[in-house]
């Protein structure tokens, strides 16, 4: 079993940064691939970025790429999810995810944060 804590979430204005972090404990943390996704009202969950287990690997949806950044620390059982230029459509609740094979969809992901809200203004 591994349990997933986000956090990082919050308001900010269209054009500002947020990084969010996950901290992951239960498990190997450097045996996971870690996953962001997101989910905004009204609307499917989304993939937003991926990172294989040694972060050499590292995979975004187009509408984040060159903005968004994942990285992770194995030392600190933590990835991470740095966003800049964040734009009202990026409102969402963002899930951080933990699976054994790289994808960009949710479903071989088993295991899941609770999820925390980003909300960006115009």
């Amino acid at each position: 079993q591994v349990q997933l804590v986000e956090s990082g979430g919050g308001l900010v204005q269209a054009g500002g940064s947020l990084r969010l972090s996950c901290a992951a404990s239960g498990r190997t943390f450097s045996n996971l691939v870690m996953g962001w996704f997101r989910q905004a009202p009204g609307k499917e969950r989304e993939f937003v970025a991926a990172i294989s287990r040694t972060g050499a690997g590292i995979y975004y949806a187009d509408s984040v790429k060159g903005r968004f950044a994942i990285s992770r620390d194995n030392a600190k059982n933590t990835v991470y999810l740095r966003m800049n230029s964040l734009k009202p459509e990026d409102t969402a609740v963002y899930y951080c995810a933990a699976g054994l094979v790289v994808s960009t969809t949710h479903e071989p992901y088993a295991y899941w944060g609770q999820g925390t809200q980003v909300t960006v203004s115009s």
